[in-house]
């Protein structure tokens, strides 16, 4: 059966060359009589492979010595809770509501703590990002928490916040590895590997050593305190080895293409596609701002339901898969991330414009 052209918000796409690769090793890894699935996590096996990965996203993204690189099983959304959990030293912190994640964050938040809302783009339907560059932030806020690509309302941020001295957190779950990023702006930065890096169930944390408090409330769960992780190097527990492995495999392949600033020009060029389809369309029309746009998360509607609904159906029928947007707004999406191709998305525009010609 021949691959479709996945353009699922996550789990998504993975490169089709790691795939294969994996395929290879998954009944016996590298001659050790067994798959990965069924090694012990504290074997000198894995603790190469674990060892290896956190290597290679350091390569990647540049981190610096002082901040710690933790594996933890939960995804993106056990996170919302760990930071304010570990963060909240003075139990404040600001939060820049630009969509459905960073709402659900500030949410959760709220049961550890005060939590300010310090700008929003709730107002236009989350289809832009506020002015970020004088913000009222609280004098006793431990740090400020954006979500830097809303992959439901497809928005990004171009500036970073200036948060006047205080502590960045920026959830990248959808722009992990899209693109390079000064890992030093930022206290923390996490991702859940699902869109853009490997299977679901883990998310990368990477932490300024200095943040890593062991003075935490007795309510804070045993494994959900960053020291836990950062003392037993991600090995607590056992962790989710597959997706580690996985991630592993896929930092390797991002180094083979040349790195972050490569896989940027290759995404910049892919978006391109699109969204110049998009603004020339009379069917389609993008939902957010231009300088807003994300590269990874693009929403699109036609302005009727039933239209909209009409269109996923005729894609699905076409081969294509995952682009009927998120159930909380609609329309449709499409995700392009690392491992989308530019021929997939070439496609996709191919067949939206066959069709809107023939529904004009």
């Amino acid at each position: 059966m021949a691959r479709v052209f996945n353009f699922s918000a996550g789990p998504a796409m993975m490169p089709l060359p790691v795939l294969e690769e994996i395929a290879k090793e998954v009944v016996d890894y590298r001659g050790c009589g067994m798959s990965v699935m069924e090694m012990s996590h504290r074997s000198k096996v894995y603790q190469q492979i674990i060892d290896e990965a956190e290597a290679d996203l350091r390569d990647l993204m540049g981190i610096p010595d002082n901040y710690k690189v933790l594996f933890v099983q939960g995804g993106a959304t056990l996170e919302f809770a760990m930071i304010p959990m570990n963060l909240m030293k003075n139990g404040v912190a600001d939060y820049i509501v630009t969509g459905a994640w960073s709402k659900k964050a500030a949410s959760e938040a709220k049961k550890y703590g005060k939590v300010n809302v310090i700008a929003s783009s709730e107002d236009k339907n989350y289809s832009y990002i506020p002015d970020v560059s004088d913000l009222p932030i609280d004098d006793d806020a431990d740090y400020v928490y954006i979500c830097e690509n809303e992959t439901i309302h497809g928005t990004t941020y171009k500036e970073l916040p200036n948060t006047k001295g205080k502590i960045l957190v920026s959830d990248q779950s959808s722009m992990f590895l899209s693109k390079p990023v000064d890992v030093s702006k930022y206290g923390l930065i996490y991702g859940g590997v699902q869109k853009n890096v490997g299977p679901a169930g883990l998310a990368i944390v990477i932490i300024r050593e200095d943040l890593i408090r062991e003075d935490l409330p007795d309510f804070v769960p045993t494994y959900c305190r960053f020291d836990t992780h950062a003392k037993n190097g991600s090995m607590y527990n056992t962790p989710n080895c597959w997706a580690i492995y996985v991630c592993g495999k896929v930092f390797k392949y991002l180094k083979s293409l040349g790195g972050l600033s490569a896989m940027d020009e290759i995404n910049k060029k892919k978006a391109a596609i699109l969204y110049d389809y998009l603004d020339s369309s009379k069917l389609f029309k993008g939902t957010v701002e231009k300088e807003y746009r994300s590269l990874m998360n693009v929403p699109f509607v036609t302005g009727d339901a039933d239209k909209d609904a009409a269109v996923v159906a005729a894609t699905k029928a076409a081969g294509f898969d995952n682009l009927k947007g998120h159930r909380s707004v609609g329309g449709l999406r499409a995700s392009i991330y690392n491992a989308m191709p530019i021929e997939g998305v070439q496609a996709l525009v191919d067949f939206l414009k066959k069709y809107e010609a023939e529904n004009a």
